[in-house]
């Protein structure tokens, strides 16, 4: 029977309609349909996406070492509770807490789809306190590398400047993008493991424009980048030595001198992209084991901090979507605290203080620099 006008019920007593309203243009384009086995294979591919590449590969070690576990006792591998609580409790006694905390995450990921409650389970009471417990008794402060200063950049400025060697100006360049950018080494080289090298992930020339003020290039996506739109990464020029600007100008007019048609920014001397390996042996010869390549992002992120510059600012320029930017901040904190109270006695002698100010990868709001300038 036909439903009545304005109500979803119909004339009979107790039944209803459920109607999907379509308007005349609602036309859908003709598509050829897929076979169950295209669907299957189409569907595998992006399971496979959903997780970066080197995140997979931690996945996997963390679920070995679980699996290893499980056989080594005589114990079944569903992730129960009382399961989960025993593996925390041996794991602890060999490695950190906080890589326990972290091999938790790779095993559910891995074991889901075989056992769907494993996140319930790793949410229940028993791992979270056996948890808890582990860092209280295994734990121990996290060992973390030296910030780079803007001495040790002048220091490297001083020794490669005059350099006529292209991977001279390469690893200078990258030194002060790396800095003032707050730039992930991961972001500007290529991983060792030639099994995790993505070029999706390469910076290319062509996004590179040099400005009198600033440069400015399109960082592909990264692991913070939810939605793989990449970022906009600007540096600006410093009145104060070195320059980063300056750095980049040299690189590019030498790079795209000898390489004018490759696509890639970063480039050696003989037309490959840098490896991570590369870099840190180029920065040994400068440094201690306590500069790293992490150095130059915590460095760019204390910097900041010594300026004045509110936590949000620092939050949006090094694009950290939590708060862990205050780990390197706070290594540092008796220092910074000094330099933010003595900001205006201390530039008026050398940088004005948007020479401190790193890039932010949005547009800052019209007034955020006075508005810092008035809280200081």
């Amino acid at each position: 029977m036909k439903p009545i006008r304005g109500s979803p019920y119909s004339e009979c007593v107790g039944g209803s309609w459920k109607m999907i309203t379509m308007t005349v243009m609602s036309r859908q384009p003709t598509r050829e349909p897929w076979t169950l086995e295209r669907l299957n294979h189409e569907r595998s591919i992006l399971l496979g996406l959903s997780i970066d590449s080197s995140t997979a590969l931690a996945y996997s070690s963390a679920l070995k070492s679980y699996l290893t576990f499980c056989r080594i006792h005589n114990l079944p591998i569903e992730p129960t509770p009382d399961t989960l609580s025993y593996y925390i409790t041996f794991q602890s006694s060999f490695i950190s807490p906080v890589s326990v905390t972290s091999y938790l995450s790779g095993i559910c990921n891995q074991l889901e789809p075989f056992f769907p409650n494993v996140r319930q389970n790793r949410s229940t009471a028993l791992v979270v306190k056996t948890l808890k417990g582990a860092r209280r008794r295994h734990g121990k402060p996290t060992k973390r590398k030296s910030p780079l200063t803007r001495e040790d950049l002048q220091h490297v400025h001083g020794k490669l400047s005059a350099s006529s060697m292209l991977d001279d100006k390469l690893f200078l360049a990258m030194l002060m993008t790396g800095f003032f950018g707050l730039l992930r080494l991961g972001e500007m080289v290529f991983p060792d493991n030639v099994g995790l090298r993505d070029f999706q992930k390469v910076t290319m020339q062509l996004t590179l424009s040099i400005e009198e003020a600033h440069y400015v290039f399109t960082l592909p996506t990264h692991k913070s980048d939810k939605y793989f739109e990449g970022d906009c990464i600007v540096v600006q020029k410093s009145s104060c030595n070195p320059d980063p600007l300056a750095c980049m100008l040299s690189y590019v007019t030498l790079r795209d001198h000898l390489f004018p048609l490759h696509p890639t920014l970063w480039l050696h001397e003989n037309g490959t992209v840098p490896s991570r390996s590369w870099f840190l042996s180029k920065l040994r010869t400068f440094f201690s084991s306590e500069i790293a390549g992490h150095s130059m992002r915590a460095g760019g992120a204390t910097a900041l901090a010594q300026a004045g510059a509110s936590p949000e600012i620092i939050k949006a320029a090094g694009r950290w979507t939590s708060d862990a930017f205050e780990q390197y901040i706070q290594k540092n904190l008796s220092y910074c605290m000094h330099s933010y109270l003595a900001a205006p006695l201390h530039m008026t002698g050398c940088c004005n203080y948007l020479d401190y100010l790193l890039p932010c990868p949005i547009p800052m709001p019209p007034g955020a620099c006075k508005i810092v300038l008035q809280l200081m």
